[in-house]
């Protein structure tokens, strides 16, 4: 069985899986929803193995449902189930940090091995690869606030600003916590390694989709 909440926007209905940060996907209604994250485990594999976890769920299973918005239909989850309010030990915010630095190191290689132009979207749109880099990037550096984590904007190809951010949020990650928000008006560690991994991720297989 695999534990997973849904967040239920007025068009669209998220399934994100409690226990994978990542494994996350939005369709038309529960049942739809439900369906996509199935289709996506065989994807989700890569996540995991690179973080050197065996990975073969079983059934999704609806543990909470929480209320969406338009947000949840332009195509982000960003409620914060009632379940991430519990303590975090030390097993599970290191297991959750080594999946978000696997989707950190599978999104490096799928960019470095992806062409500058990708394939428009169906109505013309999509970033191309360098933009979406830069798009995850600063992402990355909203979302670290939510945890205590500030850095100053730096250029895409800055490695060495970039891996300090990545640490900095991975030394946070990693620590046993309450289960209540990391910092004044800020995100539960689960709710923050879901969300952070989830952005990475959903952009690995975008990225994968469109190219030419």
């Amino acid at each position: 069985m695999t534990d997973v909440y849904l967040e239920i926007g007025p068009k669209k209905v998220f399934a994100c899986s409690l226990d994978w940060p990542g494994w996350c996907r939005v369709g038309k209604g529960e049942e739809g929803a439900l369906e996509r994250l199935e289709e996506y485990a065989p994807r989700y594999r890569v996540i995991a193995g690179r973080a050197g976890l065996p990975f073969e769920p079983g059934a999704p299973v609806v543990v909470e449902r929480v209320p969406g918005d338009a947000m949840t239909d332009f195509g982000a989850p960003f409620a914060v189930p009632g379940l991430d309010a519990r303590p975090v030990d030390a097993p599970v915010a290191e297991r959750d940090t080594a999946l978000v630095r696997a989707a950190w190191e599978v999104f490096d290689e799928v960019a470095a091995a992806s062409p500058a132009e990708l394939r428009k979207g169906p109505r013309g749109g999509g970033r191309d690869r360098d933009k979406m880099i830069s798009h995850v990037i600063e992402a990355e550096r909203s979302y670290a606030r939510k945890i205590g984590v500030r850095h100053k904007p730096f250029r895409p190809d800055d490695a060495v600003a970039l891996a300090a951010m990545r640490d900095d949020i991975a030394e946070v990650l990693s620590k046993p916590s309450d289960g209540g928000p990391l910092v004044p008006g800020g995100w539960p560690a689960r709710y923050a390694a879901r969300r952070i991994a989830w952005h990475v991720v959903d952009h690995i297989w975008e990225m994968e989709d469109r190219r030419l």
